[in-house]
Formats: C-alpha cells, structure tokens, sequence
C-alpha cells in the first residue's frame, strides 16, 4: 500500500509506503516527475495533469523508518513495484530527503 500524507488533500503529501505492516517514507535521490507519475497513477489520481516532485520534504519529514532509495521509473510502470530502488531499507538518507508529490 501506498498513501501521501501532510499535504492539502488526498492529492498530495508526503510519500509513505507499506512494507512488513508499518508505513515508512522514500528518499528523493533519484526521484523525478517519471516516479511522481507511477505514484499517482496506482493511487488513481488522472496522470494526464502533470504530477510534480517538491524537494526535500516538502510536506514534513515522516518518522518511521526511510524504506526505499535511489528511485528510478520510467513512468509507465503500473505501480512502484516495478521501478528500479534500492533494497528495501537501504539508504544513504535523512527524513528531509523524504519524497513529496503533488498529483
């Protein structure tokens, strides 16, 4: 599962993720507009309206556990699964590189 949080409605916030039942944030090293796009489009927002990236934890920095990094898609994966990212909780990152979408 997959949800954005902090932000003015359902449509943006900060990205958090579902990994072994607790919610954790993505790292923006790597991330670009490609990856804003495959997010938004497994939440079932309308990815045809450009979805954008803000830099370094636009919508606060997240406290559980930073899961993924080095995010890389090429914007037509059906969901993050597909894209190219680290390990699961391997990083080299702080919660104020947590990724944050608009979509």
């Amino acid at each position: 599962a997959i949800r954005l949080v902090g932000g003015a409605g359902p449509y943006a916030g900060r990205l958090e993720i579902m990994y072994n039942g607790r919610w954790g944030t993505v790292c923006d090293d790597g991330w670009d507009e490609n990856s804003a796009r495959v997010v938004c489009r497994e939440l079932g927002f309308d990815v045809d309206i450009k979805p954008k990236s803000l830099p370094e934890a636009a919508y606060g920095e997240g406290s559980g556990k930073i899961l993924l990094d080095e995010f890389r898609c090429n914007g037509s994966e059906i969901s993050y699964l597909y894209c190219a990212h680290s390990d699961f909780g391997v990083h080299n990152c702080k919660h104020n590189e947590d990724v944050s979408v608009i979509c």
